[in-house]
Order: structure tokens, then C-alpha cells, then sequence
């Protein structure tokens, strides 16, 4: 519970940390060093279930922190943010028109497989300290995306309840599981351990599981999700 603790107190500290530092690199680095830490010493005393709930609780703690810190930040913070201006042109352009890989599955499919390609790769050969960075320039972007509805002059309501789509909410639960249990095989190697490593069967049907849930919840709800976005976006 402490550390779990000690991992959202440094998402949060990490943000205008990191935006006062001014250097885009080392905002992903900021956000997630702490909890990789955290999540290797519990994958060293064999705690895989707690491990998984601390980059849970992480990850959430990044959505919250990150958008209100990019909302709330007195200066447009999008030079700061990997990738952040492009998202938010991408997605703006998407509400406004309806056109883009947003609502079509054709588009966002092969998309979506890329970066759960580049994220397992990530995972194993570096025992997911990349994939992790990686996953926090995600969690970035699109944080920075919903902070912008709201600079944009989007209400509270809709962007709280329209901001961070629910199929989003469930790619993101499954990264954060796939990163826990796809860093222990090099982890493993690297420090070998005299206990048989922690059947990993319902967690990696679990992560397979969000994901289908990621395409179909897009694929059905996209559309009537930007038209909602679109009814409120000045």
C-alpha cells in the first residue's frame, strides 16, 4: 500500500516537474522511473498480483495528474509534450469532420496492432523500462488531447465524461498488465531466482481480453462519440 502510494505521489510531483524543466524528453522519464522501480522490486520478491495493481494505479494517476496539469499549467504546454500538438490536431480535425483513423476501423486497427507490436518487442528485450516510457508518451499525448478540449472551452462535464474514451481507458489496462508480466522472462535472466516464476495464464487473458474490448468499443461508439464532442466543442 506504501509504495503503491510513494508511485501516484510521484506521478503527480512529475508533471510540473517536469513542465518546469522545460525538456520534452525527460517528461516520460519523470513520470515513469518511479513506478518501473516499484515494479521491479515487486517482481524480485515474486509479487506479480501487486505489481500489476501498482501499474494500474499508476497509470490512472498519470490520466488525472496529466490532464489537469496540462489544463491548468499557465502556459501552453504542447512543446513540452511528445507528439502532444499532433494528437490534438488529430483528434480536433476528427471531431470537427468526422474524417480520420478515429472511427475507422480500417485505420485504427493496424495502428493499434503497430503499437502493441513495438510495446511487446519493448517489453521483452528491455524488461519493459522502454515499453513503460513508451507507455507514459502515450498516456502524454492523449492527457494533453483531453487538457485541450478543456482549454479548447469544452465544459467540465464533457470533458470529464467525454475526455478519456472508455476503449482508450481499456488499452491503457492492458499495456499496464502486458509491461508487468512481459518483463519478468528478461528479469529472470538477468537475476535468477530460486522460486518457480508466478503463472502469468489469467493476467495475459486478461490484457487479451481489454484489447478486444479497446477495438469493439471504438469501432461501435467512436462515431457517436465525436458527434457528442462535436455538439459541445466551440
Amino acid at each position: 500500500m506504501r509504495l503503491g502510494l510513494i508511485v501516484v505521489l510521484a506521478a503527480v510531483v512529475s508533471y510540473p516537474l517536469g513542465l518546469a524543466l522545460g525538456v520534452p524528453w525527460l517528461l516520460p522519464i519523470l513520470n515513469a522511473a518511479p513506478a518501473y522501480t516499484a515494479m521491479v522490486l515487486l517482481l524480485r520478491r515474486g509479487d506479480q498480483r501487486r505489481a500489476v495493481i501498482v501499474m494500474l494505479a499508476w497509470a490512472a494517476a498519470l490520466a488525472v495528474a496529466g490532464t489537469v496539469t496540462f489544463t491548468l499549467w499557465p502556459h501552453p504546454p504542447g512543446a513540452l509534450v511528445l507528439h502532444g500538438p499532433e494528437y490534438r490536431d488529430e483528434m480536433f480535425a476528427w471531431i470537427r469532420t468526422g474524417a480520420g483513423s478515429e472511427g475507422s476501423p480500417r485505420l485504427f486497427i493496424p495502428q493499434h496492432a503497430l503499437h502493441l507490436a513495438v510495446f511487446v518487442v519493448l517489453s521483452l528485450v528491455t524488461a519493459s523500462a522502454l515499453s513503460i516510457a513508451m507507455g507514459a508518451v502515450l498516456m502524454n499525448y492523449m492527457g494533453f488531447y483531453v487538457a485541450s478540449l478543456a482549454r479548447a472551452g469544452a465544459p467540465l462535464w464533457a470533458v470529464v465524461l467525454l475526455g478519456w474514451q472508455p476503449w482508450a481507458i481499456a488499452r491503457v489496462a492492458a499495456f499496464s498488465v502486458l509491461g508487468v508480466v512481459l518483463a519478468q522472462p528478461l528479469l529472470r535472466r538477468l537475476r535468477p531466482m530460486d522460486a518457480p516464476p508466478p503463472s502469468s495464464t489469467s493476467l495475459m487473458t486478461a490484457a487479451g481480453a481489454a484489447l478486444v474490448v479497446d477495438v469493439v468499443l471504438k469501432a461501435l461508439l467512436a462515431p457517436l462519440w465525436g458527434g457528442w464532442l462535436r455538439a459541445v466543442l466551440p
